[in-house]
């Protein structure tokens, strides 16, 4: 054979061979062992080779199908599993020169016209790919390094075309190249399904390709990467990506990153982390080709000026490229085609990024000269943005700020600039540089642009000296004249503001602050109005400045705000002498124009007063501590605004005269132009702008001073007050007729009537604290009036809007004054309550419905409105307080209630709204006693008949639903009893006699809903404290059985679902709810109780329930639940006194009787049920155990207080088959959690009873037959719970619903154990702790035997049991240790197993308090706890671990405190994960730091912040430790920028370890810190000094 195939070579190289047999008898040879050729794979190769360079050289003529496969052929070739094997086994084989080549112009022709190529592109691409994916083959163009330059310089070139292709560009987005020629078909409609065919056959192949070309991409960096690497000369290598790939790597960079969420990313198939990988190996590239350490002596030459400045290089400089900077920075700059101007924005912090990288970091002594070199390259890279010294015009101002800001970032982050050795030993160079700036951005501003205030604050942030020269244009710039309102720009505006106060505050500066701010303000406005000076973010950051302001810097602030107003603005609002002859001559446009003057000066008052309320409303008040200076200046400056407010009143006085006589002076001069009527209006318009802007100013100002001058005066002793009490009423007589000083105001204004309120409510206080005016007769009706005036009842109605106040008095104005009026009012309202009239509380009762009835679209964050404040009053205790109110409200209620119910639909006369009606006389009153009555017999007619009085749509039921959901935020203990017996006979009215006639499918859920509201009230109710009054108009029983009757009708009449529903479910559950609650009731009075009972008890058992076993299972339902309900709440009361427990067991014995039959019942139909007779007539197995369960303990409880524990239990036979089919049930199958709950309660009482039952005089034998089937029952029930808990079905959250019941369960069985029937549980335990189990994949059952010993733990055991537990409790520990180690390495079971078992070791760590005497185990436990994994969790599942953990170590800290003396530091290691792992997850994430999330690590930061106060109160043990954790918290506060809640509660919690911190220890950490580490600690013992450790000390002073 082998002969046969021996001249394949020869027929190969034969010219008159055909191609097409050529290419078969190629594969053929490949693939076939019997061809025998020498070398046959290089062979085949190089004729490959040869047939596809000679037909590009134009030496042979092929068809392109030969053409095309030639290169298939090749491509299955490169990638053929045989050639892969002949490399390995040493064969040499390799790729011809010429082919790279002929690959490089092919590739270079695929970004020029790739539509020409003789070649598909896919094809190409996987060519490459193949040769590239072996080291031999490859080998072609690593060993020649400009040839493996040119292969990136092409395949980046290509790429980026492919990128810009597939990038939107306008309309139009150019289709992705394909592998063949684009066909060209005719729009035939029978040809349309072949184009769809093959617009498909496209569509897949465009994605194949962009997968291909940048899978490609990520060989050949690689490929370079190493081939770079491997360059003896780093100089070649500089010059070769200088001249050839610098270009292309930052075009592709910046296409990369700008298409990362572009549809390119689909339309190319790129993933997201071969985008990130591609990035990272040009960043590489860049990085070390560039920055090499051999160019670091180069870039030193270049950029660091000598010390002479002499020009001459030095002697020891080694060989480099000449100024490498500027050759990099040229060539940005000097691209054919140039480089868009957003790749060089992009690529300018590139650069420097990779500098700073390889330079920046170095031995300490070489730090100051590594810093300048970073800085002097930071110099060079602005010039290439186009920012310079001269008036600079980039092409694009928004990427040169962005630019900019990264560079000045990244100098800041770098810590580049060292404020002091730039002064002392570089001549203040740095500074100087970022001065010229700070020049460039104000000389030619950008408010309109976000990264001009980032860059503003970054430039702060170096050093505040910066901008100091331009900060009056910062100040008028970027903020006082800045209006541009979008939300990105107000957003970086408020950062930059607030950076700019926190530095003047850490300066103690702001007075300085506050004088610039205040001379900008006053200087002329640039046009005609000004943004708002004060914001919610910038009030904010200014408040809390002002509270870390020394107090005199504060009273210094208000008196510069004070005296600008007087020396810059008043003369600006006072009218001359002479100018009104001077007005004569110039005419009206000489008004005009003062006008005009006035009005800008009036805008500056209010803007000023506003400053100045928000200042002094933030100072600290002097009090009995302050030393006299400080209380002589704050008397000062409380007379300068006494002085000022008198000047701005009489020149409101002066003005409101003079104004007709300047209109007259006015109409004579332009008499002949205009008419009188027409100046008079046009002046008085003109003049009321500016006096009403002035008049608001007044307000504000005297609002501020008569606050914080009685403050100073209640808090200092030393302080005179300037405005004084006995003059209250007089200054109330005055307001109320709109007049302070006699100075008669305008009251039209929002503002004006707001401040007057307020104005009005501190004169009525000084009142109230002047005994002698409260003793005169007249003060009680001037208090009465001024209430009225504040309340403003015609003002009042309308406060029911959609409007928003950030609740700060100095922004209230037309789109927030009635938000104010309200907040004024209801925050106030224990003051002004004893003085309301009746139409008053009235009016206020109605404005709080109809608020909380008004469904506002959407709610600001941080931002009240007029329904939020009257919910928070709903809510609050303070309205229980006020009982007017409350009645009030209820009667505002009551009468919508009535409204609704009159306008329904009455199918016959209802006696109860005629009665209302008759008594009604227009106002809110309530119920008379004889509507009550009237209410009482309609409510036993309609529960006795089935009657309905009235019929509500859908519409009227949901009215009803909202007003009862305003009803139960009602307080019941805050009604009286005429409010509750109005509201509780009302609604039992709504419950017994109304109905909802719709016909739509929900109609069912809406009226069990509707039920479920009332009943839930009614429940509420009956547990007022003065819900007595009630059953003196009604008895208990006969509302009991209204309720129940009513229920039993509607389920009659069809009007609920089945009951399986939610709905009914929800219904039954009420019911029961209230029944126990009246019941309880009744037997808490003590008041006819054995008539109520046995009215009750009749009512339940007249049922016949036997009647009809299908029909009305929904009544036996009903009838169970309220039977249930009832026995469970008599026995709650059994065993108090001998006279009640009669009667209760007699109604005991008739309820239990009625049980047993309706439970028989209901078990034939449930049978019936199962056999698909009536599916839908069944009741949830888990009620049914619920209802026998109380049956059960019903009837023992009975037995126990008649002595007769031993007796026989009367439905035995019941009792003991409902425990054989539990038994059998409970693992059959997945069961729902509330029957598997159920049945575990019920295996508790039926073991009770079991135990406690029997005959008192039965035989031995007997009584052994009886120890025999208990100990059978005791093993079937461990048996069967430990199936349970093993259940697959069961998840994490079934198991922990199943805990309590389970352990209640182990409770009762456990009570009377001998130490043979624990050993069971103990052989449980021991058998099922096995990691082998683990690891076998069966963690259900490892788990089931965890969760038992934890719940066995904490069972009250026998003393011979207990002592057996704790004697193997070491072991289950150790066990457990082995368990969480094992599985901390599969995350996957970190919720399902590791965190549940963690939770086992921490309950039995508490409970062996005392008894685990051994130490060893406990330490052991401290290393499981190393294990447990804490990274790349999701948020859920990192609170639990988190929680987990946190438990573990505070049971350590707080039942083993032995353990401590050895342990610290291993229990220290183990919290610092958890340090560690909260600040990680807790960093700054930008948009991510709010929602579900933020919370649950805020959490985890509270549970930081109190294990560190916990290490604090043991400090005996943590004293010569505390300084090595202060050292670990900010060694990893400095890695991470945190959000400042989550900051603010670890700062609170290392400030407790602090405390423990000795002098020596701070000295230690201050000198043994890392420099940037030292800095942290610097900042953080700061403000440890100057806020917690005075608190401290002053808490220290009345410590015992």
């Amino acid at each position: 054979m082998a002969a046969i195939y021996s001249g394949i070579h020869l027929k190969l190289k034969s010219p008159h061979t055909p191609w097409e047999d050529k290419l078969k008898l190629a594969r053929f040879a490949w693939i076939s062992s019997q061809c025998l050729l020498p070398n046959k794979e290089q062979v085949l190769l190089d004729w490959c080779t040869y047939a596809l360079t000679g037909w590009y050289n134009k030496k042979v003529e092929l068809s392109q199908t030969v053409l095309e496969g030639l290169w298939s052929c090749l491509n299955d070739f490169l990638h053929s599993r045989k050639l892969h094997v002949t490399i390995k086994e040493g064969k040499p084989v390799s790729v011809r020169l010429n082919m790279a080549q002929l690959l490089l112009n092919l590739l270079e022709e695929c970004s020029g016209t790739p539509t020409k190529l003789s070649v598909g592109v896919s094809t190409l691409l996987n060519v490459c790919q193949g040769i590239l994916s072996s080291s031999t083959l490859s080998s072609v163009f690593t060993t020649k390094y400009e040839l493996m330059v040119s292969l990136t310089v092409k395949v980046c070139s290509f790429a980026c075309h492919q990128l810009q292709q597939a990038l939107p560009s306008g309309s139009h987005q150019p289709e992705l190249i394909t592998d063949t020629v684009s066909l060209h078909t005719d729009d035939q409609d029978p040809q349309t399904e072949m184009i769809l065919n093959q617009e498909l056959k496209e569509s897949l192949k465009k994605i194949t390709s962009g997968a291909h070309l940048f899978e490609l991409l990520l060989q050949v960096l690689t490929s370079y990467l190493s081939v770079q690497r491997r360059q003896a000369n780093p100089n070649r290598v500089f010059t070769l990506v200088t001249n050839q790939l610098i270009e292309p790597l930052l075009l592709l960079r910046h296409m990369l990153t700008a298409a990362e969420y572009a549809p390119s990313h689909t339309h190319l198939s790129l993933r997201q982390h071969l985008c990130r990988d591609v990035r990272v190996r040009i960043d590489s590239i860049l990085q070390l080709s560039l920055f090499s350490p051999e160019h670091l002596a180069s870039y030193k030459e270049e950029l660091v000026p000598s010390k002479g400045d002499t020009g001459k290089r030095g002697a020891g400089v080694t060989k480099g490229p000449l100024r490498p900077a500027n050759a990099v920075l040229c060539k940005l700059g000097s691209c054919e085609p140039p480089l868009p101007y957003t790749v060089k924005s992009n690529s300018v912090p590139l650069l420097f990024k990779l500098f700073l990288e390889s330079y920046r970091k170095c031995r300490a002594e070489n730090e100051e000269e590594h810093r300048m070199l970073c800085f002097y390259y930071h110099t060079k890279l602005l010039p290439a943005l186009g920012l310079s010294d001269v008036p600079c015009l980039p092409e694009s101002w928004c990427l040169a700020l962005l630019a900019m800001e990264s560079l000045l970032s990244q100098a800041l982050s770098a810590d580049i600039y060292n404020v002091t050795g730039d002064r002392i030993r570089h001549a203040e160079v740095q500074l100087t540089f970022y001065k010229s700036l700070a020049q460039i951005l104000f000389n030619q501003a950008q408010p309109s642009i976000p990264a001009w205030y980032r860059c503003l604050k970054v430039l702060l942030g170096l050093n505040h000296m910066i901008l100091d020269p331009y900060f009056d244009k910062l100040l008028s710039s970027a903020w006082v004249n800045a209006d541009c309102m979008e939300t990105r720009v107000q957003r970086a505006r408020q950062m930059m503001l607030c950076s700019l106060l926190q530095t003047y505050t850490k300066l103690r500066q702001l007075p300085r602050f506050f004088s610039e701010l205040l001379s900008v303000i006053c200087q002329p406005s640039l046009d005609k109005g000004r943004p708002p000076l004060l914001s919610a973010g910038i009030s904010a950051s200014l408040r809390a400045s002002i509270l870390d302001t020394p107090p005199s810097q504060g009273l210094e602030i208000c008196s510069l705000v004070v005296e600008n107003v007087r020396k810059y603005v008043l003369p600006g609002l006072v009218k001359k002498d002479g100018e009104a002859e001077k007005m004569e001559l110039d005419g009206v446009s000489g008004e005009e124009k003062r006008h005009c003057e006035r009005e800008d000066a009036s805008m500056k008052l209010l803007s000023l007063s506003q400053l100045l309320h928000v200042v002094l409303f933030s100072l600290k008040t002097l009090d009995n501590a302050s030393p006299l200076p400080l209380v002589r200046q704050g008397q000062t400056l409380m007379e300068e605004i006494r002085k000022l407010l008198h000047n701005l009143l009489h020149l409101l006085s002066t003005e409101s005269k003079a104004t007709k006589v300047n209109v007259s002076s006015i109409s004579k001069a332009t008499k002949k132009r205009k008419k009188k009527l027409d100046l008079e209006e046009s002046a008085k318009a003109s003049s009321s702008q500016w006096q009403l802007k002035t008049q608001d100013s007044v307000l504000l100002l005297r609002y501020s001073w008569i606050e914080v001058d009685t403050l100073f005066h209640i808090y200092c002793s030393k302080y005179t007050p300037l405005d004084s009490n006995a003059e209250a009423l007089t200054s109330i007589e005055n307001l109320l007729n709109c007049e302070i000083n006699s100075v008669r105001l305008h009251s039209g204004s929002p503002i004006t009537f707001v401040h007057l309120k307020l104005l009005t409510l501190q004169q009525i206080k000084k009142v109230l604290l002047d005994s002698a005016s409260l003793a005169e007769p007249s003060t009680s009706e001037s208090l009465q009036r001024a209430v009225g005036f504040i309340l403003a009842r015609d003002e009042l109605w309308l406060c029911s809007g959609d409007q928003m106040w950030d609740g700060q008095m100095s922004s209230v104005d037309s789109s927030s004054h009635r938000v104010a009026h309200w907040f004024v009012v209801i925050s106030n309202l224990p003051l002004l309550a004893p003085y309301l009239n009746r139409e008053d509380v009235n009016c206020i009762a109605n404005v709080l419905v109809t608020s909380l009835l008004s469904k506002q679209s959407s709610r600001c964050k941080d931002q009240l409105s007029v329904s939020l404040i009257s919910s928070q009053l709903i809510h609050s205790s303070v309205l229980g307080e006020l009982p007017s109110l409350v009645t009030a409200t209820v009667g505002s209620l009551s009468q919508r209630i009535f409204g609704v119910l009159t306008a329904a639909h009455a199918p016959q006369v209802c006696p109860t709204l005629e009665k209302y009606q008759e008594a009604q006389n227009g106002e809110m009153e309530l119920l008379s006693a004889l509507v009550k009555q009237t209410i009482v017999e309609d409510m036993r007619v309609s529960s006795q008949s089935g009657k309905v009085f009235v019929l509500l749509s859908d519409a009227q039921t949901k009215e009803l639903i909202d007003l009862l959901s305003i009803f139960s935020s009602l307080n019941p203990d805050g009604l009286n009893s005429e409010d509750l017996s109005c509201i509780f006979l009302l609604l039992g009215f709504m419950l017994t006699s109304t109905a909802c006639y719709s016909e739509a499918s929900y109609s069912a859920h809406f009226c069990a809903g509707f039920q479920v509201k009332l009943l839930k009230i009614l429940a509420s109710l009956v547990e007022g404290k003065n819900f007595p009054s009630v059953l003196k108009i009604i008895h208990g029983s006969t509302l009991l059985q209204a309720v129940v009757s009513t229920i039993l009708w509607h389920s009659k009449k069809g009007r609920f679902s089945s009951t399986g529903s939610s709905d009914w479910l929800d219904l039954m559950k009420a019911t029961q709810d209230f029944i126990i609650y009246l019941v309880n009731l009744i037997l808490i009075r003590n008041s006819s109780v054995r008539l109520n009972l046995d009215q009750i008890a009749s009512f339940l058992t007249s049922e016949d329930t036997t009647a009809n076993p299908g029909g009305s299972i929904m009544s036996v339902h009903l009838l169970l639940a309220s039977l249930a309900a009832t026995s469970k709440a008599m026995t709650s009361y059994l065993g108090r006194s001998k006279s009640m427990d009669q009667t209760l067991t007699q109604s005991l014995a008739r309820i239990a009787s009625s049980m047993g039959s309706a439970v028989e019942l209901v078990l034939k139909a449930q049978s019936v049920s199962d056999a698909g007779m009536q599916p839908t007539c069944s009741l949830s197995p888990a009620f049914v155990v619920d209802t026998v369960t109380v049956m059960l303990r019903c009837e023992m409880s009975s037995l126990a207080v008649g002595g007769n524990d031993k007796a026989i239990l009367s439905q035995e036979n019941l009792y003991q088959g409902f425990c054989q089919q539990i038994l059998k049930e409970m693992n059959s199958a997945a069961r729902p959690m509330d029957f598997l709950v159920s049945s575990l309660h019920f295996l508790s009482a039926f073991y009770m009873a079991a135990m406690k039952t029997g005959r008192e005089d039965q035989e031995e034998e007997e009584e052994e037959k009886k120890v025999k089937a208990m100990d059978e029952l005791y093993a079937q029930i461990i048996q069967n719970v430990h199936k349970v808990l093993t259940a697959p079905w069961l998840s994490p959250s079934d198991m922990c619903e199943l805990e309590p019941a389970v352990q209640n369960l182990l409770h009762h069985l456990l009570e009377n154990s001998t130490p043979c029937k624990f050993s069971m549980l103990l052989t449980i335990i021991n058998n099922g702790l096995d990691t082998c189990k683990l690891s076998a994949g069966n963690y259900k059952e490892v788990l089931a035997v965890v969760i038992i010993a934890k719940l066995l733990s904490c069972c009250q055991l026998p003393e011979p049991c207990s002592k057996a537990l704790w004697l193997v409790a070491p072991q289950i520990l150790s066990a457990m240790v082995f368990l969480v180690r094992s599985s901390s390495q599969v995350t996957s079971l970190a919720v399902t197993f590791t965190i549940p078992t963690v939770t086992a070791m921490t309950t039995l760590l508490r409970q062996g308090e005392g008894l685990i005497r051994n130490s060893h185990h406990v330490v052991l436990v401290l290393g499981a706890l190393h294990a447990v994994p804490l990274d790349h969790l999701t948020a859920v599942v990192y609170q639990s671990a988190f929680l987990a953990i946190h438990e573990a170590l505070f049971a350590i800290i707080q039942c083993h405190t032995q353990v401590m003396l050895n342990a610290a530091p291993s229990f220290l290691n183990v919290f610092y994960r958890l340090v560690t792992s909260i600040m990680q997850e807790g960093r700054q994430r930008g948009a991510a730091d709010t929602g579900g999330e933020s919370e649950v690590y805020l959490q985890c930061s509270r549970l930081v912040e109190r294990m560190y106060s916990h290490i604090a109160a043991i400090s005996e043990n943590f004293t010569t430790l505390s300084a090595f954790m202060v050292a670990q918290y900010v060694t990893e506060l400095q890695k991470v920028t945190l959000r400042s809640d989550i900051k603010l509660r670890l700062t609170e919690g290392i400030y407790h370890i602090l405390d423990l911190c000795l002098e020596h220890d701070i000295k230690f950490l201050t000198t043994g810190l890392q420099t940037g580490v030292r800095e942290v600690f610097n900042e953080l013992y700061s403000s440890y000094t100057h806020y917690h450790k005075p608190k401290r000390q002053g808490e220290d002073k009345y410590t015992v």
